[in-house]
């Protein structure tokens, strides 16, 4: 996936949320300006491969002070926001590097 393509859709709205997506903002008090400022302002941290559900990737943006991860990938035309949280420990050291991977993938 391509950034600036993202941030394109982004811009246009053409993006949708995910339920799941949708959920996580709920649960870490997100909002939707926050969420799309995040996006405006991302690099991709990790690509992934089609492996049966198409390509998508993991973005790290900042809302103010605020990391936030969105992992987003294509619904049609459209860019999907599969999930939206805020990078925490132990899954993350810091918004850019993984931490330990026990008991989750």
């Amino acid at each position: 996936m391509d950034i600036e393509e993202i941030k394109a859709r982004v811009r246009d709205n053409r993006y949708v949320y995910s339920h799941h997506a949708e959920i996580e903002r709920r649960a870490d008090g997100l909002t939707f300006a926050q969420v799309e400022e995040a996006l405006l302002n991302s690099k991709i941290l990790e690509q992934y491969p089609d492996i049966g559900r198409g390509e998508s990737c993991l973005v790290v943006g900042f809302a103010g002070k605020i990391p936030i991860h969105v992992v987003c990938g294509w619904r049609g035309e459209k860019v999907v926001l599969i999930t939206v949280y805020i990078p925490r420990p132990p899954k993350f050291i810091d918004p850019w590097t993984r931490g330990e991977r026990r008991g989750w993938q």
